[in-house]
């Protein structure tokens, strides 16, 4: 009787829960500091140059661990899709959002995303609806009113350009999961997220360098200090970790655990933005999470 837990427990590895805990800190601290460098860069720039570099920094991670680039025959459609929603889509909605929102609600709103795909799954993957992503997909919905009711009518209407976005690049980045999982890539993880951070940057980088206009003169100290950190630790100290993580846990486990992200970025943003951290504020955290367990388990 007691075996078979034994087996199960011994898949969760302490390095493994580690490693989660680094992806959770390096994805979740990236929401302020973007909120604050968007102040002073453009997001279409910002956000493109910084994935082109990140892209960058994970090929030559791949290298050093010995993962090819390669990309095999009848993969560059899978990779570009999936570039697509989870890059592109991702990057430029979730971007102009933290223009309208808080960063933490910002950061609430996008990590959503595994409620929208266990709600895609059923058309794509023919998974048809349990109990659990119903009550899910009710507890995100109860945590978007929160976010949107929480200061009076006329602040919930300034904020509804900024939850439409947020919750777009959700559910943009729920059909790129949902559609990988139909179209696996098949490529080593470090050199496949390099490839789609490269292809689903490079158009918004073209773009942001064609309308808009950006001057590196008026970038603070501390402005430089957090792209850098951004560089780095959201592009290549949290996915390798992730990837790590990913390798000594089970993926249910992995998945749950990504809860962490939001909860950093709404605590390091109350923390160095001073923004509200209320009642409506955990209320809104609080159903987030919930949405996003009931999701991971069902």
């Amino acid at each position: 009787m007691h075996e078979p837990k034994s087996k199960q427990t011994a898949h969760i590895a302490p390095a493994g829960l580690a490693f989660l805990v680094i992806t959770s800190i390096g994805w979740g601290s990236n929401w302020p500091a973007t909120k604050y460098l968007l102040g002073q860069l453009p997001p279409l720039t910002y956000r493109g140059v910084m994935g082109l570099v990140g892209a960058a920094l994970l090929a030559s991670l791949a290298g050093l661990r010995g993962q090819s680039l390669r990309v095999p025959e009848g993969m560059w459609g899978r990779i570009v899709l999936s570039a697509t929603f989870n890059v592109t889509c991702w990057m430029i909605l979730i971007g102009f959002a933290l223009l309208w929102l808080p960063a933490s609600e910002v950061a609430l709103i996008g990590y959503t995303m595994p409620v929208w795909a266990a709600i895609i799954a059923w058309p794509v993957l023919g998974e048809k609806p349990t109990v659990l992503r119903t009550t899910a997909l009710f507890m995100a919905l109860a945590g978007l009113a929160t976010i949107m009711g929480g200061n009076g009518i006329s602040a919930s209407w300034e904020k509804l350009p900024g939850i439409v976005l947020a919750l777009g690049g959700a559910i943009g980045f729920a059909f790129g999961t949902v559609f990988a999982k139909k179209l696996p890539i098949q490529m080593p993880p470090l050199s496949s997220a390099a490839w789609q951070i490269l292809i689903g940057c490079l158009p918004i980088t073209l773009i942001g360098l064609a309308i808009e206009t950006t001057d590196v003169f008026a970038i603070t100290q501390l402005g430089w200090i957090l792209i850098v950190y951004v560089t780095i630790m959201q592009y290549c100290v949290a996915y390798v970790s992730w990837f790590a993580a990913l390798a000594r846990l089970p993926a249910s486990i992995a998945s749950i655990g990504t809860i962490g992200v939001p909860i950093v970025g709404v605590l390091a943003s109350a923390a160095t933005l001073h923004e509200p951290l209320g009642a409506g504020k955990i209320a809104a955290l609080l159903f987030t999470l919930a949405s996003v367990v009931l999701a991971t388990r069902s």
